[in-house]
């Protein structure tokens, strides 16, 4: 065999290669259906794409979600600024034309649109953003929530810090989904 029998096989490999890292990610999709009662209450934000709109945010960062009853959720965001005081702002979520929430309590699919626009803007229709729970840990320790560009990442945690294993699972699911790890950062949280 020559060595340019050889480089035909190896040039098309790393063709291969290429085109395969060059393809896009698989199309994000938002979990079909969420039980809105049980994801209800505090969580923390343990890992996160960093993001203009949280810049003042250096840790201690939680939500705290509340369903209103009709249809519509209270979100209360709360985070620790460098100056160590708490920076506060309170939102609304609501189902986008599409998602409907059945009377057993179940959001279908799990999508969301947020708004932290006061209450007397909200009617206009802007500023409202996606907020997809994309993976739920079975039994509701964490989430992890985006959209479909997945320009934004959070992954919340009901407790202010992830175990190894739980970390290492997560980032599987995010290589998985497609997102790219590299601005992947690390939430500080206080323990409590």
């Amino acid at each position: 065999m020559t060595a340019l029998s050889l480089a035909w096989p190896l040039a098309l490999a790393l063709a291969s290669t290429c085109a395969a890292a060059q393809s896009p990610p698989p199309l994000l999709q938002p979990m079909p259906s969420l039980d809105v009662a049980s994801y209800m209450g505090t969580w923390y934000q343990v890992l996160w794409y960093p993001n203009r709109f949280q810049k003042q945010c250096v840790a201690d960062t939680t939500a705290t979600y509340r369903d209103l009853g009709n249809g519509t959720v209270e979100v209360t965001n709360r985070c620790r600024t460098a100056d160590g005081s708490t920076d506060s702002v309170v939102g609304m979520a609501r189902p986008p034309a599409g998602v409907s929430r059945i009377d057993a309590g179940q959001l279908q699919p799990a999508r969301l649109e947020v708004s932290f626009l006061p209450a007397w803007l909200r009617w206009t229709g802007i500023g409202w953003g996606d907020y997809w729970v994309v993976d739920l840990a079975p039994d509701g320790r964490y989430a992890i929530v985006s959209e479909a560009s997945r320009r934004y990442l959070w992954v919340l945690s009901r407790k202010p810090a992830l175990t190894l294993d739980d970390d290492q699972s997560i980032r599987k699911t995010l290589q998985a989904l497609g997102f790219n790890l590299a601005p992947l950062q690390s939430h500080p949280q206080t323990p409590r």
